[in-house]
């Protein structure tokens, strides 16, 4: 498993993972412009909460993804269904 270690937003981060360097740097990316995006003039929040918020919308997109997933799922398997009936 691959070792890293990035500067996210001034902190200095090591970890290990098995996602790809170019999935990681994409990852770093979205974190730091969803910061961006909550503190545009550097408002007096503190980070642990502005980044309590990206994880917490970060949190609500994998739950609408999973939700969408599913649904997804579900209509292919009607859908397959009808093509073929079960045996």
């Amino acid at each position: 498993m691959p070792s890293y270690s990035k500067v996210i937003l001034g902190l200095e981060l090591s970890f290990k993972t098995d996602a790809e360097p170019d999935r990681v740097e994409t990852a770093k990316a979205l974190v730091e412009e969803r910061y961006r995006l909550l503190n545009p003039g550097g408002k007096n929040l503190s980070k642990e909460k502005l980044l309590t918020f990206v994880a917490l919308g970060l949190a609500d997109d994998l739950l609408m993804a999973n939700q969408k997933l599913s649904e997804m799922e579900s209509k292919l398997d009607r859908i397959l269904k009808r093509i073929k009936p079960p045996e």
